[in-house]
């Protein structure tokens, strides 16, 4: 018999460098499965067609919502985004994360700035 080995996700969260910087680590049917390490915050941003759901690894995180309310999530928490809605995550310490969002989710959704990171190089070794 032949052992395939799982995914690590502390091991794939190693290799993440950059904060803000989400990495393809599997894929399930239309869905990446994504890990990242966030610092400080991203940008209010939406996704029209996609919803986004974060998963604490490590960290907590806050994630702004508008009419001044806001999500907090802490090590095996998670929280959906649904599509259109408008959303900042905000990590005051280094937070890691897996992310599970539709292969057609734009990482800064509807706006691009020199912090957006397209798929392409999301895709780590998945290429």
């Amino acid at each position: 018999m032949t052992v395939i080995p799982g995914i690590d996700v502390a091991a794939e969260l190693e290799k993440v460098v950059a904060h803000w910087t989400p990495r393809v680590v599997g894929q399930v049917n239309d869905q990446y499965v994504k890990v990242a390490k966030l610092l400080g915050e991203l940008m209010w941003h939406a996704h029209d067609a996609e919803d986004e759901m974060f998963i604490v690894v490590s960290g907590r995180l806050r994630i702004q919502l508008p009419d001044d309310q806001e999500v907090v999530l802490t090590p095996g928490q998670f929280y959906v985004v649904p599509r259109g809605v408008q959303h900042n995550p905000v990590a005051e310490e280094e937070v890691h994360i897996v992310l599970i969002e539709t292969v057609t989710t734009a990482h800064t959704g509807n706006v691009i700035s020199e912090r957006t990171v397209p798929v392409e190089r999301q895709l780590g070794d998945l290429r």
